[in-house]
C-alpha cells in the first residue's frame, strides 16, 4: 500500500463523517466512504517476482498501446495505465540513474501517441548491464501528479520501485539497437515481472 492512498482514504472518511454529522443524515457520507475504499484499492502496491537475465522488465502495469521509432532511430514503447491498473512504477533494468529531468506539458489523453512527447513528464536515463535505457512517467487527462522516489546518481535494481503516477497515465520506454522487443501492440504487461525486451548485443 502506497502511503498516499492511506492519507486520501483518511481525508475522505473524515469528510464523510462530517457530512453525516452536519446534515444529521448519515447516508450522505456514504459516497465519501466508497471513494475512500477506492483510494485504498487504487494505491495498492503488490510485490512482484522480478524477471532475471539480460532483459528489461515493464516499468508499469498496463496495455501496450504504441510502438514507434523516434528521430534517433530508437524504439519507443508506450504503455497505457487505466484507473484499474497498479500505478507504482519500476525500473526496467538495474543500473545507475545518469539523468532525471522533469518537463511541464499538456494533459492529453494518455493513450494518444502525442502524449509521449507533448504531455507533462518525468524522464529517467538509466545506465547499467552494458546498455542505457530511457523511460518516462507521463501524466494524462486525469493524472496530473507524478511522483518519483529516485534521482540522478542513485543506483537501482531491476524492478525496483522508483515512483508512481496518480490515476490514469502512461509510461514510455526508449530502446536503442541493443534491445529486441518481447511484446506486441495490445499486450497486457505487469510492472517488474513482464519482460518487454531482451538484450541482443
Amino acid at each position: 500500500m502506497v502511503i498516499t492512498g492511506i492519507w486520501y482514504a483518511l481525508g475522505l472518511t473524515a469528510v464523510g463523517a462530517l457530512t453525516g454529522y452536519l446534515t444529521k443524515t448519515t447516508w450522505l457520507g456514504i459516497p465519501f466512504y466508497i471513494l475512500a475504499v477506492f483510494c485504498l484499492w487504487f494505491f495498492r502496491d503488490p510485490d512482484r517476482v522480478i524477471a532475471e537475465g539480460p532483459v528489461a522488465v515493464s516499468p508499469a502495469d498496463g496495455k501496450v498501446v504504441s510502438i514507434t521509432k523516434d528521430a534517433d532511430g530508437r524504439t519507443r514503447l508506450g504503455i497505457f495505465l487505466n484507473v484499474f491498473d497498479v500505478h507504482v512504477n519500476r525500473s526496467p533494468i538495474a543500473g545507475v540513474i545518469r539523468k532525471r529531468s522533469y518537463k511541464a506539458g499538456k494533459f492529453l489523453v494518455a493513450s494518444n501517441d502525442l502524449a509521449g512527447t507533448e504531455n507533462e513528464q518525468n524522464t529517467f536515463v538509466i545506465e547499467g548491464e552494458g546498455s542505457t535505457i530511457e523511460f518516462s512517467q507521463i501524466a494524462g487527462l486525469i493524472a496530473r501528479r507524478i511522483v518519483w522516489y529516485k534521482d540522478t546518481g542513485e543506483t537501482v535494481d531491476r524492478g525496483e520501485r522508483i515512483g508512481l503516477i496518480k490515476f490514469g497515465s502512461r509510461v514510455d520506454v526508449l530502446f536503442n539497437g541493443d534491445w529486441k522487443l518481447s511484446v506486441a501492440l495490445g499486450d497486457r504487461v505487469s510492472g517488474g515481472s513482464s519482460i518487454i525486451a531482451k538484450r541482443v548485443k
